[in-house]
């Protein structure tokens, strides 16, 4: 089933971040009906540094490529500012409609931007966004493929012209709407209510600047989407500085066992088994 029916239905659908067919395979493993492809992601773990806007269009589209390889479940792709100007978001649209994602999501940040969580950020005028959802919107070849319009003008400009930017992208034809960074919920519930009834997008970022809710109260307050950026991110990076403390203090991952995914189980949840009986089949088609 595709997004844009699993919405038309009225399902909420949670999204948990990934950044390689590694995550997304879990993802869809764990029974979630969609992945978000984290910009912040690819930067923390394909680049080893910060959400500034660091990563290049071919590294995110290298990575999606693998990702929709793998799974069948719809992935959503955060496509920054779109990476350069219109006829680049034109590009970037065409590459992604033709890896089979289900939605990209575009902002109105200035280039390079940076972690919607951040400080610091700048927004280009409504105008210009404009330009871009128009560019996505026309390049777009299937009707299933959604276009999340995102605003960080909430830190910027403000609330309120937050909301307006929001109802003049939905006017121009995105799909979904997004205001990153609101500081609680009051605000969080007038920006759903404001876009009805097009479907509201909430980001769950721990330790940002938006609170930590639960999917029964998202769902109180309008929203029909919500995204992990790099829940899991975060806590493999916890898991991993404990792993590799214990193996300098102690020489030795052994007293660790009980906490890792062992190497047959690991190989049954890529799998292997799978692999191996089509091995198996076609080496016994070529000898008859």
């Amino acid at each position: 089933m595709s997004l844009r029916t699993r919405l038309e239905s009225g399902s909420f659908i949670q999204a948990p971040g990934v950044f390689d067919a590694l995550g997304a395979l879990l993802v869809a493993q764990a029974g979630f009906e969609a992945a978000y492809v984290s910009g912040a992601g690819l930067a923390y773990t394909q680049l080893g540094r910060p959400d500034l806007g660091l990563v290049f269009a071919e590294e995110l589209l290298s990575q999606v490529e693998r990702i929709t390889d793998r799974v069948d479940i719809p992935v959503i792709v955060d496509a920054d500012t779109g990476f350069g100007g219109v006829l680049n978001v034109q590009r970037l649209v065409r590459a992604l409609d033709r890896r089979g994602v289900s939605a990209v999501q575009l902002e109105d940040q200035v280039f390079p931007k940076r972690c919607g969580h951040l400080d610091g950020k700048e927004v280009v005028s409504p105008e210009e966004m404009l330009a871009r959802l128009k560019a996505a919107l026309d390049t777009r070849s299937r009707d299933d493929l959604l276009i999340i319009a995102r605003t960080d003008a909430v830190a910027v400009e403000g609330v309120d012209s937050a909301i307006d930017r929001l109802l003049a992208y939905r006017e121009a034809g995105a799909d979904i709407l997004f205001a990153d960074a609101p500081t609680d919920p009051v605000m969080m519930r007038k920006i759903s209510h404001a876009v009805a009834p097009a479907p509201a997008m909430a980001n769950m970022v721990e330790g940002g600047k938006t609170p930590i809710l639960t999917v029964t109260e998202l769902k109180r307050m309008g929203f029909r989407l919500v995204i992990y950026p790099n829940s899991m991110t975060r806590r493999m990076v916890f898991a991993a500085r404990e792993l590799l403390t214990t193996l300098k203090n102690e020489g030795t991952t052994s007293g660790l066992a009980d906490i890792m995914t062992h190497f047959a189980e690991l190989n049954r949840t890529l799998g292997r088994d799978e692999l191996s009986a089509l091995e198996d089949r076609w080496r016994g088609t070529a000898k008859n």
